[in-house]
């Protein structure tokens, strides 16, 4: 259970909210474990088996305060609002930044500095674990180049200028990721990302791993109220979830990419993990995405320090906090985007 910018979240199983007087209270097993004051809250998203009273469900609704409700893995399923809502104004707030190019172009650059820097530190951290200057060489070459590329970000002028900053950061990094892999090298062979089918065990594991992520983004953006279609550094397409992608970019190397190689290093993940199909496609088994699947959701339960609200929180609730930091921003309340900064 955690308040963070104004909104409990609660991913405690079995726990029950219910309203005393001007104070939320939070049972667990007939234990009181938390209470908050109500003025204090501006919303409550719950997680999985979690119940919440009428009486401070009508309150909330009354009062303008949000209620949304999550599976346990984080997939977005029901919000409560009442009959006045903010989140029109917001969502408008959202249009009209995406539809203006000095806003949208801002909004983007934040977006991809935060995912170039994110990279960079997991090249380091990979460059510091290497057991060998062969090893160790080409990903500090690598951490360089993206370190020029970050330089290179306040100049560009258009967004398709920025998405080719994007783009060589991300080639650059993958051209390195096989050095950064440690076990099993003769399965687990890298030779760049293929997609659609991936053509490899590490771009099904990446693939796969990808695709949980861009579900959270999505859910995240839309318990805040967001429009997850609509994004900033991802061109509008019909059933293409913008938002929720340009919400991942600066999470990929931490939620996705580093599980990717502890998985592989620490051979948690195996050749019988993977299905080899017809015509060279590779994808994860039945058990394979079993294994994934659970150390996903344990990697999202590791505390961390948000580095700009200086506050601990399980590594899960990150991309909800990126959303609300972006829906503080399009409201007015925040100059720019924070991305988030994996330390």
């Amino acid at each position: 259970m955690k308040t963070l910018l104004n909104t409990l979240y609660v991913q405690t199983q079995g726990a029950w909210l219910r309203l005393d007087h001007d104070t939320v209270k939070v049972e667990v097993e007939g234990q009181l474990r938390l209470q908050v004051p109500l003025h204090h809250l501006g919303g409550l998203v719950l997680f999985g088996d979690v119940l919440c009273t009428p009486a401070l469900l009508a309150r909330c609704a009354a009062d303008g305060r949000s209620v949304v409700w999550l599976s346990p893995a984080g997939r977005f399923q029901a919000r409560l609002e009442g009959p006045v809502s903010g989140n029109v104004l917001l969502r408008r707030a959202q249009h009209e930044a995406h539809g203006h190019p000095g806003r949208s172009l801002a909004i983007a650059r934040h977006l991809v500095a935060g995912k170039v820097k994110n990279l960079r530190h997991s090249l380091l951290r990979s460059a510091r674990e290497a057991d060998s200057a062969q090893t160790e060489k080409p990903l500090r070459d690598a951490a360089r180049l993206l370190a020029d590329i970050l330089g290179n970000l306040p100049g560009a002028a258009t967004l398709d200028a920025l998405r080719g900053l994007e783009g060589e950061a991300t080639r650059r990094y993958f051209a390195v990721f096989p050095h950064m892999i440690r076990g099993e090298q003769q399965f687990f062979v890298f030779n760049g990302r293929s997609r659609r089918p991936p053509l490899d065990p590490v771009n099904a594991l990446l693939s796969f791993l990808y695709a949980l992520l861009m579900n959270d983004c999505v859910s995240a953006a839309q318990g805040v109220g967001l429009d997850p279609q609509v994004g900033f550094l991802h061109a509008l397409r019909s059933g293409r979830p913008a938002l929720g992608l340009d919400l991942m970019e600066e999470l990929r190397p931490v939620l996705a990419d580093r599980l990717t190689l502890t998985l592989i290093n620490r051979r948690q993940l195996k050749e019988e993990d993977f299905h080899l199909r017809p015509g060279g496609a590779v994808l994860l088994n039945d058990q394979g995405r079993k294994k994934v699947v659970v150390a996903y959701q344990e990697r999202k339960q590791e505390e961390i320090t948000h580095p700009l609200l200086n506050q601990k929180m399980p590594l899960g609730l990150v991309p909800h906090i990126q959303a609300r930091l972006l829906a503080r921003h399009l409201r007015g309340d925040l100059e720019a985007y924070p991305p988030y900064l994996h330390r």
